[in-house]
């Protein structure tokens, strides 16, 4: 009986001592090279620890020093090559992002324009958990996002592509510090194909003005257009209005990233995440105006407004519009996404040529 007590505690300690090794140790290292293969990478626990750590050792909305000394390496930027393309994730996505399960096998369906986006989520964690990184990473709140194609999407399907993650600049603001991340994605002939900016808010919790001034400016928005080509779509929000119940724990999204303080203490009110609602958006102009309306090149705006509470339903409205200049035109279409019977808004994006 001895024996046995004595070689469970042994296995006890090698199995303690192989987990440490695989999900410490590796992973600390492999975070240090700041240039990764997509087949080895860090571990989600091991990033997940050091989110918890600096979530309760940094103040939100403060400018904290970086880790680093020297010019060289003070930069929060993570490169991941040798990526391909996987359809279960995809059809996940497509299922949950507004698009339907079977959208992969549509014939000239590109893919998505948010797509590259969750498959930057690795990429972002470890950036916002990054030494270098300056800001907090738990209460993080995204206020707009500027998204480019130059190729169409589907070029990531014909080989090995390049994620890259990197901090830009920060802000100072009223409201806090807000922090540009720049999302890309390279073909495997070294072309960027897709680019976002997301900026994020650390918000000063002293701070409530700005909710205020969102408002107000919120429940002009509507108003402005009065186009008599609007198109508008009712649409019932899910209590799960993301794919983070089906994604496993190793792909961390952006949307299941900037929910974790939610989770963390327990806030009954959930909010829609900024990747579901910008993706679902599109996907319905996709659905309504045709797929060329995304087709590469083209830009896309967004501004994200007061938090979607789920469930519930919205509004979504799409209109064409073209601004003079001189004697040459822009066109592009604005959309907006609007509380179901109110004037509250919760996202307002524009798509334009390059």
């Amino acid at each position: 009986m001895g024996k046995m007590q004595s070689y469970g505690v042994a296995s006890l300690a090698v199995c303690s001592v192989y987990l440490a090794y695989v999900h410490i140790y590796c992973s600390h290292k492999l975070l240090k090279t700041k240039v990764l293969i997509s087949d080895e990478l860090p571990s989600f626990w091991y990033l997940y620890i050091r989110y918890l750590t600096r979530a309760l050792t940094r103040r939100s909305g403060h400018l904290h020093t970086a880790t680093s000394t020297t010019t060289k390496t003070c930069e929060a930027v993570y490169t991941l090559l040798r990526c391909r393309l996987e359809t279960p994730a995809l059809r996940r996505f497509c299922s949950d992002g507004g698009y339907g399960w079977d959208y992969p096998d549509t014939e000239y369906r590109d893919i998505p324009l948010c797509f590259p986006e969750f498959l930057c989520g690795r990429l972002l964690l470890m950036v916002l958990t990054d030494g270098n990184f300056r800001l907090s990473p738990a209460g993080l709140v995204r206020v707009s996002q500027s998204l480019k194609t130059f190729q169409p999407i589907d070029e990531l399907k014909k080989g090995p592509f390049t994620l890259q993650v990197r901090v830009l600049v920060y802000r100072q603001t009223d409201a806090g510090v807000e922090v540009d991340i720049c999302l890309s994605a390279t073909s495997r002939s070294g072309c960027l194909v897709w680019q976002s900016v997301l900026t994020l808010l650390s918000k000063n919790k002293l701070h409530r003005a700005s909710r205020d001034l969102t408002k107000t400016e919120d429940q002009s928005q509507p108003d402005e257009p009065a186009p008599e080509n609007m198109k508008q779509v009712e649409l019932r929000v899910p209590r799960s209005p993301s794919p983070q119940c089906v994604w496993s724990l190793s792909d961390c999204s952006l949307c299941r990233l900037l929910s974790l303080p939610a989770r963390l203490f327990s806030r009954r009110s959930q909010a829609a995440p900024g990747l579901w609602m910008l993706s679902v958006c599109l996907a319905e102009i996709e659905k309504h105006k045709g797929v060329e309306v995304i087709t590469a090149p083209v830009n896309v705006t967004a501004q994200f407004k007061e938090p979607l509470s789920v469930p519930g339903k919205v509004m979504i409205r799409f209109w064409e519009m073209t601004e003079n200049r001189g004697q040459a035109s822009a066109q592009g279409l604005s959309f907006h996404m609007q509380q179901h019977g109110g004037n509250i808004s919760h996202l307002v994006g524009l798509i334009s040529r390059s």
